[in-house]
């Protein structure tokens, strides 16, 4: 046999063990997720920005591809969790075009890579709920800024996504349209189209609690044309509430977020347990291949990512108003969202894993086939093939990981003038001054990252 195969053989080998030290996605952010749980946002900014190779808070990386734009959107949620809204609001903007969540976006070279090597390697989809949540906490920015138009945009962006969701993804239950409906119902509410408020708040009812609605949806009915059953038995039982202007009061709107969602983790198990999960899924061909690698003993393992626990979502925040206790509702458990999601394509995430199994131990056989007659030499080369390649495959752990895990809500009427908010969740205090105008209107938030 020539030299010309083996030698290329080597420096393939070569070649793929330079790359073996990559880190997965949540390798990378583990120094991220350990400054939040400190306390740290400051720290955990930089260590973003560090990751995307730009000096300045508001700067953003050259190229917004996969990694980086997720990295974008954890600097947004962190931004909005110390009170930074326009640096919150310019990542989240830049982080959804950046984004892209349909199939189309995948090309012949992303799906090569997956099937080669690991999943991390093709473009990221981003699930449902992260593709709504961007424009759902992008309206709190707006709505803390007292922004009523970039508010309506963001609306209006997320009416598209919620069509989309709905009737392409044929989602119809997504508990963080409650959370989105209520935040638009306010934003036309306060832009006095009582009409577009109602429509958004009898949406936000499909799974937001009504009791921050009641009121606002009295008041709108007595002067609205949209009408619905669902909005006609929220409101019977009392007559509609003497307006904001009649009574001297404005109102104040508190949205809290608490605890992290669960982020995605390298999980492996070995290739016999695996087969016997979801050997159904695979063609006889494929269980035949995995097989006989698993016979060989040195590479029985598959890798693929799993879901790791929630982050603090069982504490209960509060809200107080110049001193007095404001009653709170969970209006969306996003984890909740984020496991569900998950459920639904784990299956299909770990037939993928033994799929790229599969094309290692064939990558092995041409390597081996390359060594012709050299029987012990092509076995080595083979098998050094397929553990590299092993080496390489990286579970894709991408996910928007400082999502909070729950937002409560709560409204209240109050004098118009000045007013002490403090908001308290997971160690973190958020204490602000209002003014409210006779007839108007704060928001003020926290986003307990911790």
């Amino acid at each position: 046999m020539s030299r010309g195969p083996l030698r290329a053989a080597g420096q393939l080998l070569v070649a793929l063990g330079l790359l073996e030290g990559c880190a997965s996605h949540s390798e990378r952010t583990l120094p991220v997720r350990t400054a939040l749980d400190e306390g740290n946002a400051p720290e955990a900014i930089r260590l973003l920005n560090e990751e995307m190779g730009v000096k300045a808070d508001t700067d953003l990386p050259a190229d917004l591809g996969s990694d980086n734009s997720l990295f974008v959107l954890d600097r947004g949620s962190i931004q909005q969790s110390v009170a930074q809204f326009p640096s919150s609001k310019r990542d989240f903007e830049a982080a959804d075009k950046a984004i892209d969540m349909l199939d189309l976006a995948h090309g012949a070279k992303d799906s090569i890579g997956e099937y080669v090597f690991s999943g991390s390697s093709g473009k990221y989809q981003a699930p449902p709920y992260e593709k709504l949540l961007v424009n759902t906490l992008d309206m709190v920015n707006y709505l803390e800024l007292r922004d009523l138009s970039g508010a309506r945009v963001e609306a209006r962006r997320l009416a598209v996504m919620q069509r989309y969701v709905a009737d392409d993804l044929h989602e119809t239950n997504n508990s963080v349209i409650g959370l989105g409906g209520f935040l638009a119902g306010l934003t036309f509410e306060e832009s006095d189209q009582a009409d577009e408020a109602l429509r958004w708040y009898d949406e936000a009812l499909e799974t937001a609690p009504s009791g921050a609605l009641r009121d606002p949806v009295r008041r709108l009915l007595a002067r609205a044309h949209y009408r619905t059953p669902r909005l006609d038995a929220l409101a019977a039982g009392a007559p509609p509430p003497a307006s904001l202007e009649a009574a001297g009061e404005g109102e104040v709107v508190f949205v809290v977020g608490y605890g992290r969602v669960p982020h995605k983790i390298a999980e492996r198990v070995p290739i016999g347990l695996a087969l016997t999960w979801f050997s159904g899924a695979l063609e006889p061909t494929d269980v035949a291949a995995a097989n006989r690698l698993a016979a060989q003993g040195l590479v029985t393992w598959i890798n693929y990512p799993t879901l790791g626990p929630e982050q603090g979502g069982y504490e209960l925040p509060s809200a107080s108003l110049d001193r007095g206790r404001v009653p709170l509702e969970e209006a969306v458990n996003v984890t909740r969202e984020v496991r569900a999601e998950w459920k639904k394509i784990e299956g299909r995430i770990i037939v993928s894993a033994i799929t790229r199994m599969i094309a290692r131990y064939a990558a092995g056989s041409v390597v081996q086939a390359a060594a012709g007659q050299h029987d012990l030499l092509g076995t080595l080369l083979s098998l050094g093939t397929q553990a590299t390649l092993t080496a390489l495959d990286r579970p894709d752990t991408r996910s928007w990981e400082t999502l909070p895990a729950r937002v409560a809500i709560g409204r209240v009427r109050v004098p118009a003038g000045k007013h002490v908010v403090r908001l308290e969740a997971r160690g973190a205090v958020r204490e602000v001054n209002v003014e409210v105008e006779k007839g108007g209107w704060a928001v003020v938030s926290l986003m307990s990252l911790r």
